[in-house]
């Protein structure tokens, strides 16, 4: 009885199917790039600024609120 529950079948079984070669298309640093894009950053050392938690979450919040214009560029330049 105990081969057929779901927890055991995960478990033990194989998985079907391959996985497809190579490395994914996109990385998750490739997609911060392109949202910093978007909202005209582009060129900006995004990975030195989150090492500050409070500047990057203030600029997060500047990118997110409706009410900053979209090319928030200067943010670190002023």
């Amino acid at each position: 009885m105990r081969e057929r529950t779901g927890v055991y079948r995960i478990l033990v079984g194989k998985p079907e199917g391959n996985r497809p070669l190579g490395r994914h298309k996109r990385r998750w640093e490739d997609k911060i790039e392109m949202d910093l894009q978007e909202v005209g950053c582009v060129g900006m050392d995004w990975i030195e600024l989150a090492q500050d938690r409070d500047s990057w979450r203030a600029f997060v919040n500047a990118v997110i609120n409706p009410q900053v214009p979209k090319n928030v560029g200067n943010f670190l330049t002023s």
